[in-house]
């Protein structure tokens, strides 16, 4: 057991309590693998293996569950990441204001502004590792990818658009992938604002020149916070909205993630609220997509839900519509 009672599996918060180890889903067993992987890498095969003995029959379920799904999926064992709305926030220049045009954005530590600002966004501390993998290429590692990841704050706004925080940056970045295809962002765990269910944006760019057009963006998609987790997080002090917020919605209705609650969107999550979260997401993409001239990166519309002093975003672009309609 973890934190509050919490079930884990090396050291990561189960995203679904109730369901066993081997129910978790193809995000955490892709992410145990993956894990293992770099064990193996790092610390060498006899250390991982003795650890993986100490694992006894639950790491057996979890292997035999992800290889299941690799044989359902791809030759690399991961499906492409759903392709989702970047929402009427995403200060990628595809509606109203452009982060990636400003010098500083490629930066690991997002959670303060740039530029003239050095406002920080206060919150639970989080880690967000995205690993990214080119489907396109039997599903190598992306060495190379730019990944641009922004998220809404504590009280559910987002820099550069809600009211009063306009003049910000801050949860924006962008990092670029390295030989494993991983990138990593320090950031505060987002809060849950009314009508979605709590999540991070990202898109993928084929390298970092491209991120000045979001329309090179080759993948747009969000990561789903996992429940058991966001309530730790939701009762400490700050996060007192999101308690309510998110007792109104969950992955079944929300209109981005209700189509399979999150299933490859989910990822695995490790840490407790006083040091700190850790989430990682493998994320499949096909760097051989074209994304249409005009689209900016944006998916489909569908999303719902206004954050706090939202403002209203530009109109003209995709999801410009007002915020009480408004996809995020």
């Amino acid at each position: 057991m973890g934190r509050r009672g919490l079930r884990t599996y090396e050291g990561r918060v189960l995203a679904r309590q109730d369901e066993d180890l081997d129910d978790q889903g193809a995000g955490f067993d892709i992410g145990t693998l993956l894990g293992r992987r770099r064990l193996l890498q790092l610390g060498g095969a006899g250390a991982a293996a003795g650890l993986l003995a100490a694992c006894g029959s639950s790491a057996t379920a979890t292997t035999s569950a992800a290889t299941a799904t690799a044989s359902a999926t791809s030759s690399s064992g991961l499906a492409e990441i759903p392709d989702e709305t970047a929402g009427p926030y995403p200060g990628d220049g595809s509606n109203g204001p452009d982060a990636l045009e400003e010098s500083g954005i490629v930066r690991s530590d997002i959670r303060s502004s740039f530029g003239t600002s050095t406002t920080t966004a206060e919150g639970v501390p989080m880690t967000l590792q995205l690993s990214v993998f080119d489907l396109a290429d039997g599903g190598a590692a992306y060495e190379g990818a730019a990944v641009y990841a922004w998220h809404c704050n504590r009280d559910g706004e987002y820099s550069m658009y809600s009211e009063g925080i306009t003049q910000e940056n801050y949860l924006r970045g962008v990092q670029v992938a390295d030989a494993d295809g991983l990138v990593t962002f320090t950031s505060i765990w987002p809060a849950c604002y009314d009508g979605r269910w709590p999540h991070i944006h990202f898109e993928v760019y084929p390298d970092v020149a491209s991120i000045t057009d979001s329309a090179n963006a080759i993948a747009t998609s969000q990561v789903a916070m996992p429940q058991a987790a966001c309530e730790v997080v939701y009762a400490t002090t700050g996060y007192e909205q999101s308690v309510t917020n998110l007792s109104k919605v969950s992955l079944a209705t929300d209109n981005v993630f209700s189509d399979d609650q999150g299933a490859s969107q989910t990822p695995t999550v490790s840490g407790d609220a006083t040091s700190g979260f850790v989430v990682a997401l493998p994320v499949g993409v096909d760097a051989t997509t074209q994304t249409a001239t005009g689209m900016g990166g944006s998916a489909p519309a569908g999303g719902g839900g206004t954050p706090p002093d939202g403002g209203t975003p530009p109109s003209g672009a995709p999801g410009a519509a007002t915020t009480s309609s408004a996809t995020s």
